[in-house]
């Protein structure tokens, strides 16, 4: 039996940015506002994220360059996290380090084998501005680690070296969504 509100089902879908934005590539800013457009804005991304059935989502994924990120996603026990974080830090990435397939709404249909920590330690604020810290382990805390890079600025592709990267960048270049620069 659910107990509280269903996360996105009063949001709007909007449109993914995609690889070869300049917005999936610049540092986003600090929320200073904690007012009913950061309340919107991680309805929009929950909602967005189901649409394009994802697990994760940060503002820059939607064009909005804030430090935000919206997550639904099971951990490798398939216990399920569900929340979001404004202005997180990435605190703890630690543990043994798995490399494992991985994509991303902004790179739609494709994934690479990345490395990533098994264990992840997220601190931040909720969108009323609750101190809030997130500990994953396994796929959430892949999950975290990747969410957190977008607002970094990253993608998981920047991650890669040598041909992992080559064939990713292969198959972007193919892609029917892949606007040539």
């Amino acid at each position: 039996m659910r107990h509280g509100p269903i996360p996105g089902v009063h949001g709007r879908v909007r449109p993914l940015t995609l690889l070869g934005d300049l917005t999936l590539h610049t540092p986003c800013r600090e929320v200073t506002d904690f007012g009913p457009e950061l309340a919107r804005l991680v309805e929009d991304l929950f909602a967005t994220m189901y649409a394009a059935q994802g697990v994760g989502l940060a503002a820059n994924q939607i064009g909005v360059p804030l430090r935000v990120f919206v997550y639904d996603c099971p951990d490798d026990e398939d216990v399920r996290h569900l929340g979001h974080v404004v202005n997180p830090r990435l605190v703890e990435a630690d543990g043994v380090v798995i490399r494992g397939p991985e994509g991303c709404l902004s790179l739609p249909g494709l994934e690479a084998g990345t490395e990533r920590y098994d264990h992840a330690v997220i601190e931040g604020v909720t969108m009323t501005g609750e101190p809030i810290t997130v500990h994953g382990t396994g796929w959430f805390a892949r999950c975290l680690q990747h969410e957190y890079d977008h607002l970094e600025g990253r993608v998981y592709a920047d991650h890669l070296t040598g041909w992992r990267h080559r064939r990713l960048m292969r198959q972007v270049a193919r892609a029917s969504w892949h606007r040539p620069r």
